[in-house]
């Protein structure tokens, strides 16, 4: 597997959106390596759980508790009707004290906070760990836990991912590798987005022979605290946090107005409409996407005066985005 190129130098103050809007993932070495809780990753990591309660309001927050024999993996159970966690509220404190408990142990149980805003869970806690993201509208996430292993998926928006605590690698995979991935179902998934099947740890080549394929495509992204990782949007990503207590910061933005909605919608609506029809047709709608769509920069649509347009007038306007929404809503409607 090939190395993310790293790029030296690059703090929140210098970033640029030059590099921001990167088509390749890349990673900053010590860009927040000044911040304050970067600065105790020698510390015990009791000192840092003290340093984030001092931010702490009280609001109760999501965590998952995965037994001790899955490992770290955040997955599936065997049915695939639902997952090897458990999932509630409990009190961030009550959290850090479970971490602590086992934090010497060789294999402990999986403890782990998915994204949560950090405005919502620690006020004030961004402002000392400050990137100016407003242009992009980013939206800012915290991530905690101890060991764990989340399985390769996607994100739709771009990610300036900031490792604040602990270590983590991200295993990156371009777009265009999801059929060699083993995507899992649509519907159910244990982080919401659709994840790639196939066990990283030890991966079962003859069940999932593609993977290797895809593995010759990958790339892999070690953060230490302090450092930070430019990921493209659509990228598939495994993520491994390696100590007894891991933090990281996402800043997901996306690049085009946030009303034109979420892409797996018209996927799963061309899902049940398009898929299952008679070969031709299919290639008759791919044609149709293409040139409404996928291939739209090469296509013009001005035989049609500009006020009569519509939806086909580029950019999308916001209007038309509500009108489109309007008629597919009535058009689903039974």
């Amino acid at each position: 597997m090939k190395t993310v190129r790293v790029i030296e130098g690059v703090t929140p103050d210098t970033i640029t959106d030059e590099l921001l809007n990167s088509n390749e993932p890349l990673v900053l070495k010590n860009f927040g390596k000044e911040w304050p809780l970067p600065q105790l990753e020698n510390q015990n990591i009791s000192t840092a759980m003290e340093y984030l309660n001092g931010f702490y309001q009280g609001m109760p927050v999501s965590a998952g508790l995965g037994d001790p024999e899955n490992k770290g993996r955040i997955f599936y159970n065997e049915s695939i009707q639902g997952f090897n966690f458990k999932a509630g509220n409990a009190h961030i404190s009550k959290v850090f004290e479970r971490i602590l408990k086992h934090s010497e142990d060789d294999n402990p149980p999986t403890i782990y906070i998915g994204s949560t805003k950090v405005e919502t869970l620690f006020p004030g806690f961004r402002d000392l760990h400050f990137v100016n993201l407003e242009k992009q509208k980013a939206v800012v996430n915290i991530w905690m836990g101890n060991q764990s292993r989340i399985a390769a998926h996607y994100d739709f928006p771009a990610n300036l991912a900031c490792c604040l605590y602990g270590k983590r690698r991200f295993t990156l995979f371009p777009p265009e590798q999801l059929e060699n991935l083993y995507v899992g179902p649509l519907e159910l998934s244990p982080g919401g987005q659709e994840i790639s099947m196939v066990d990283f740890a030890n991966p079962d080549f003859e069940a999932f022979p593609k993977f290797k394929l895809a593995l010759n495509e990958a790339s892999i992204a070690d953060l230490d605290p302090g450092d930070a990782l430019i990921l493209p949007g659509m990228w598939w990503h495994h993520v491994e946090a390696f100590q007894s207590f891991n933090v990281l910061m996402t800043h997901w933005w996306r690049p085009d107005p946030v009303f034109g909605g979420r892409p797996i919608d018209a996927l799963q609506l061309a899902i049940m409409s398009i898929r299952d029809l008679p070969k031709e047709q299919r290639e008759a709608w791919k044609n149709q996407f293409d040139y409404y769509v996928f291939e739209n920069e090469t296509h013009s649509h001005d035989h049609i005066p500009e006020k009569a347009q519509g939806m086909l007038h580029r950019p999308l306007t916001e209007s038309a985005a509500i009108n489109i929404r309007r008629n597919v809503i009535n058009k689903l409607k039974y």
